[in-house]
């Protein structure tokens, strides 16, 4: 039996750093959470549809009340820097031209899974819930369903359910959008 190491965390400047070097590239495809270097999953088509499904809506619906980011960064403290597949931003004059946004400023985040469902479950919504981002959705392309967190607590969501077709679910911070399930995930073949 061999003994364990114990592994180095990566902070997100020694992160931003990797990149600056050239050590890391855009070809990578690679995050950082919670000090480590997690390699993200190709996205595959019903995946790219799905986000463009959901950034059609919100651009369509939002009205300028909120900014629509897609797979972009989320700064959430010193070791964690998530590219969450759509996320919804408080408006701010510069776009976030001086620094990634960080929970105070992240409305709903919604990361779209296939393969990765189970590490967006147990990992990646968790890690929204303990930044005290207010609302997380999974959408598990896989299950056919919506899973949505509510609620922040530094354990993550305190309330965890699962939308479904037939369903319609609006964001916390803007109730007088209902967005369809069936709409999120789409009809049949892609």
């Amino acid at each position: 039996m061999g003994v364990a190491l114990p592994l180095r965390r990566f902070t997100v400047e020694e992160y931003h750093r990797l990149a600056e070097a050239g050590i890391l590239t855009e070809d990578d495809r690679v995050e950082l959470i919670e000090g480590e270097l997690v390699k993200m999953s190709p996205i595959g088509s019903r995946h790219a549809a799905c986000v463009r499904r959901l950034a059609d809506w919100f651009f369509t619906h939002h009205g300028h009340r909120f900014l629509v980011s897609v797979q972009d960064p989320i700064s959430l403290g010193p070791y964690s820097e998530p590219q969450p597949d759509l996320a919804l931003l408080r408006p701010r004059a510069d776009f976030y031209a001086s620094a990634h946004p960080g929970p105070s400023d992240v409305l709903l985040v919604i990361e779209v899974a296939e393969s990765s469902a189970d590490y967006d479950r147990e990992h990646k919504l968790p890690l929204y819930g303990r930044a005290g981002i207010p609302e997380a959705w999974v959408v598990d392309l896989s299950r056919g369903e919506v899973v949505v967190g509510r609620d922040p607590s530094p354990e993550g969501y305190r309330t965890v359910r699962i939308a479904r077709r037939g369903e319609t679910l609006s964001p916390l911070a803007f109730p007088d959008l209902a967005l369809p399930v069936e709409e999120i995930l789409g009809g049949g073949a892609e």
